[in-house]
């Protein structure tokens, strides 16, 4: 099996197209983002390099004159890996990998960078085992291409010769038969997860939601006093973590899980759909966000869309906008004569058109500098007492 592994201290680049329907600038977030996430992998960025097309190239993604000035450029500069921010076909990377001709320079697509950083943030077996699965998943259409140096044939019992099965034929039956145990696997680990969580009883069910790195799991430290890790990287959180909080008077169980991002493969969807139970049976999602980020309502709707992915778009939600302490908006001429732009919004506007806007309840904190928390948690007492009352209205802890 060919796996992708991403050491550290290596040289990467980056490479994005722009298209008909977006503007270079978005490209180069898209590939800031890229970066942070080979930096997370442990790779170190060096260059970026964005082409204009209406669409990408079906046989090499970009113009074979741009794939030359990459193949000069890595060259020339010691680069160990060219990552694409997209999902290369097979036949693209191929292409890819034969028009760079340097064993040394190793073509990722974004997607493989994905399921490197979660294969070596998994730490349970758990986990493990849907990152392993995703990984199958991803790899089974690629076969083909990737073994074409092993192709032989193998006899059939009681034949000479014959055409029996060629090396990748093998391989493929073999990963089909890994990925059919991983699922028998997992559904059994999922039938015991499914049998704890009705085993809590009827408290009331908070789950933290969110785009990666948003800090949901500090937040889950401060509202539940525990030691979640959290750190400044893409998918520090791939484990859900439940906790019990009582606020007040009040108990009630929140979640934290694996945080959501553009382009999340689907293979990953799939394997962590089980996981992400916590999300769909949660009477309440928390939607943490953060506003500091230049794309944080992009972000929004990454998350809401993957929510409805997984069935999770019709929970009651509370959005918390975190990180106001690191907001920075672009100063804006008032004798201009053009209008404000999205990034010329102060907090005080932004926090204005938001509550006065959008139906959904919303609240601005600060989770590192404890700005706003004293509000966040009346705010969750209110809500879960409200449920509370509902399914116990006897019960004398609200009165």
């Amino acid at each position: 099996m060919v796996e992708t592994t991403v050491h550290h201290s290596e040289k990467a680049v980056f490479v994005g197209v722009v298209l008909q329907k977006g503007g270079e600038r978005k490209t180069l977030e898209y590939l800031d983002e890229l970066e942070f996430l080979a930096e997370t992998a442990g790779a170190v960025g060096d260059k970026k390099f964005i082409q204009r097309l209406d669409r990408p190239d079906k046989a090499t993604y970009i113009g074979t004159g741009k794939l030359m000035e990459i193949k000069e450029y890595a060259e020339a500069n010691d680069i160990e890996y060219v990552i694409f921010d997209d999902e290369l076909t097979g036949t693209q990377q191929r292409n890819i990998e034969k028009a760079i001709g340097n064993k040394s320079i190793e073509v990722i697509d974004r997607t493989s960078l994905i399921l490197e950083i979660f294969a070596q943030r998994a730490k349970t077996s758990y986990a493990k085992m849907q990152v392993e699965l995703a990984h199958y998943q991803y790899l089974l259409p690629r076969l083909a291409g990737m073994w074409t140096h092993l192709e032989r044939q193998r006899g059939g019992m009681g034949t000479r010769g014959g055409m029996g099965e060629t090396q990748i034929e093998v391989d493929r039956r073999i990963v089909k038969e890994r990925i059919s145990r991983l699922k028998d696997q997992l559904a059994k680990v999922d039938r015991q997860m499914a049998t704890q969580r009705s085993n809590r009883g009827s408290l009331v069910r908070l789950s933290l939601v969110g785009y990666t790195n948003v800090g949901k799991s500090t937040l889950m430290n401060i509202l539940a006093k525990s030691d979640v890790f959290a750190e400044n990287k893409l998918f520090a959180t791939l484990d859900t973590t439940v906790r019990k909080v009582v606020i007040e008077n009040v108990p009630f169980l929140l979640s934290d899980t694996v945080g959501f991002i553009r382009k999340l493969p689907t293979q990953l969807v799939e394997a962590f759909k089980s996981t992400l139970d916590e999300v769909r049976e949660a009477d309440v999602l928390v939607h943490v966000v953060d506003i500091s980020h230049p794309d944080f309502e992009e972000q929004m709707k990454v998350v809401e869309e993957t929510l409805r992915d997984i069935g999770a778009a019709d929970k009651p939600t509370y959005v918390v906008f975190n990180k106001i302490d690191a907001y920075r908006n672009e100063e804006y001429d008032p004798y201009s004569i053009e209008p404000k732009k999205p990034e010329n919004r102060t907090l005080d506007e932004l926090r204005s058109s938001w509550i006065a806007a959008e139906k959904t309840p919303c609240i601005f904190i600060s989770a590192t500098q404890r700005i706003g928390l004293e509000k966040l948690r009346s705010d969750l007492y209110k809500m879960v007492a409200e449920i509370h009352a509902g399914r116990w209205p006897f019960n004398n802890f609200l009165w």
